[in-house]
């Protein structure tokens, strides 16, 4: 009898490994990916380095040209401090508000089904849909929020034409519309602490509170950085509700670098240069998201 692992006799046809299965079932999906994905990439990336135009049919070789322009032009850091800005003062309401919601939900209110259905329901929506609504919250003079203002006595604000007040507005519109996501992801981690931690604690004689800081808020720890990461990322790509209220105004004051990319391009027909703003800004998201993958490495260990 020949062993299993005996040489193959001289002359036989070898045998052909089969393909892993894993990988047949990978296939679409890496197909996909790179057409959608990784092929966009590389056009971008070669458009940058050209003068490509909607107007001009052959574009031509500049090199580095777009790249030095765009790290000297005012328009697109000014654009870059409002993404900023804007991720700054959505992120923390998004995350806080958030982990309130799931908190309640969590602790057994009456009807939670409604609660849940309310809390995220607005995430549900399109983009269309909910800058229509906050369009008609802000009007100035029929608006919602100005009839309460008159109410209470002070005075009418102008939400979306106020260059100190149209940043925070789109803030508030974007916590209303996506803060149900971060809800979700909360909740399921809530339902996840095990019971024999409380148990343990009511046990000694912890209260609420001391039940909420030395066990519930630890316990979210993980999730929270997750959604932190999850939501800067989101609100540095933001672009739709800030178009479709103020088209970047007033006077440029909410204009993101995603909105400045789209107006050089479809509006001054320099896809080329919009391409260089594009893998910029590209490279200071990496960055970004490089810093806070360290430091929660760095927190985990």
């Amino acid at each position: 009898m020949s062993s299993p692992h005996a040489a193959p006799r001289p002359g036989a046809t070898p045998v052909r490994r089969a393909v892993p299965p894993g990988l047949l079932f990978a296939l679409p999906f890496l197909v996909l990916f790179a057409v959608f994905m990784v092929w966009p990439l590389v056009q971008g990336l070669w458009m940058s380095l050209t003068d490509a135009s909607l107007s001009a049919h052959d574009p031509s070789f500049v090199g580095f040209d777009n790249f030095t322009e765009a790290f000297q032009d005012a328009e697109m850091w000014r654009a870059l401090g409002h993404t900023v800005l804007f991720t700054l003062i959505s992120t923390v309401p998004l995350v806080l508000v958030a982990l309130v919601m799931a908190l309640l939900v969590h602790t057994g209110l009456p009807g939670q089904w409604v609660w849940r259905l309310a809390f995220f329901a607005p995430y549900l929506l399109p983009v269309g849909v909910v800058s229509l609504l906050w369009m008609w919250l802000y009007q100035p003079d029929l608006g919602l929020y100005n009839h309460l203002l008159d109410v209470v006595g002070l005075g009418q604000v102008a939400w979306l034409s106020d260059e100190s007040v149209a940043m925070w507005a789109m803030a508030l519109t974007t916590l209303w519309w996506t803060v149900g996501f971060n809800f979700l992801l909360y909740l399921a981690a809530l339902q996840a602490v095990p019971d024999h931690l409380y148990e343990a604690a009511a046990l000694d004689g912890a209260g609420a509170w001391r039940r909420l800081w030395s066990i519930t808020l630890p316990q979210l720890s993980r999730i929270t950085m997750v959604i932190t990461v999850l939501q800067i990322l989101a609100s540095l790509k933001v672009f739709d509700q800030i178009y479709l209220l103020t088209k970047g105004g007033p006077n440029g004051s909410t204009r993101p670098v995603v909105e400045y990319v789209y107006d050089v391009g479809f509006t001054g027909y320099r896809l080329g240069y919009a391409s260089a703003i594009s893998y910029v800004f590209f490279a200071l998201v990496l960055i970004a998201s490089a810093a806070q993958y360290a430091a929660l490495r760095r927190r985990e260990k």
